[in-house]
């Protein structure tokens, strides 16, 4: 219970400091004000200037860290999400296709595609294998998957003109300007249908992390069940990749900060502390990406880069001391 109301009290003050800080400060109380009488510089910050930013990170970061936590909690493995796994460079990579094509269809709807696609290579060149490197072996693919769908977006960048390409190549970073209540909108509601889903499954995460034989024997359907969590993990790294780019990182972070914060052990419980955690986490890269140069907004995606490329190096670094790769 202390662990909850921590992550929430973190959560909170992410918030708060995210909408208070940037080029221009603004306290609590005006803040407070703006919300309660709709009026004055509070109202114009919440409204306009950062409350969307804010609220797009919110979502993006939850969703990326439920995806996260379900593909290491399905594989057992620390390294395995899907921005590790090729799954969000297949979403943005579709996304950036479908608008250079002038293809008239949700942004959302191609990075569901997309990512969809890379899940689907990954698992059709990685099969064949099974035991205890088979997890290993798709996140290894996986990596190859994911550099591929880079170098296929960047050649797509090249055939833009000069200014669709800087914005392709900043949104392909990770970005979060010129966010507006329809991302928010976006974000949330595609979130909270995916969320629903997600709690549907959740007795049946709960029994594949015990083992497929003992899942199998209290009468779960084990392939129906990975594929069902699988498509959900993805469908949730797409709906953020759509409104905030392939953040790096996040996905692989969350879930192990938000356990370690709450202490959750129950898959629900991870699920739930890894929503927190990436919300978190997505929220104080903004205000620093806002924040750490004057007068330059720097791509949210490179301050998440910085954060989660010395963890991914101790991460495998402890797993080869391990003996797990």
């Amino acid at each position: 219970m202390k662990g909850a109301f921590l992550i929430i009290a973190l959560l909170l003050l992410a918030v708060l400091l995210g909408l208070s800080i940037g080029q221009v400060m603004i306290g609590p109380a005006a803040l407070w004000d703006g919300l309660w009488h709709g009026s004055g510089p509070g109202a114009l910050f919440l409204r306009v200037l950062r409350g969307p930013g804010v609220g797009t990170a919110l979502g993006a970061g939850a969703v990326l860290g439920m995806s996260g936590a379900i593909f290491q909690i399905l594989l057992r493995n620390p390294l395995a999400s899907p921005d590790v796994m090729g799954f969000t460079s297949g979403a943005g990579l579709a996304a950036i296709w479908g608008v250079s094509a002038g293809i008239a269809l949700p942004i959302p709807l191609f990075s569901a595609i997309g990512g969809l696609a890379a899940a689907g290579a990954v698992i059709f060149l990685a099969s064949g294998r099974s035991g205890t490197h088979a997890a290993l072996t798709l996140i290894l693919v996986g990596l190859g998957v994911g550099f591929f769908a880079a170098a296929a977006s960047s050649f797509i960048m090249t055939r833009l003109p000069h200014q669709e390409a800087t914005e392709a190549q900043r949104w392909l970073t990770g970005s979060l300007a010129a966010r507006n209540w329809g991302h928010v909108l976006q974000v949330f509601g595609l979130g909270a249908a995916l969320t629903l889903a997600l709690a549907l499954q959740t007795r049946s995460l709960a029994l594949l992390e015990l083992g497929d034989d003992l899942a199998a024997g209290l009468g779960t359907r084990i392939s129906l069940s990975r594929g069902l969590l699988a498509v959900t993990g993805v469908l949730l790294a797409a709906t953020g990749v759509a409104v905030a780019g392939p953040l790096p990182f996040i996905a692989l972070m969350a879930a192990p900060l938000g356990a370690r914060l709450t202490g959750a052990r129950h898959p629900a419980g991870k699920l739930a502390s890894a929503a927190a955690a990436g919300a978190i986490i997505t929220v104080l890269a903004d205000l620093a990406s806002r924040a750490a140069i004057p007068g330059l907004q720097l791509p949210v995606g490179v301050m998440t880069g910085i954060l989660g490329a010395p963890y991914l190096i101790w991460l495998l670094l402890r797993e080869m001391e391990t003996g797990d790769l």
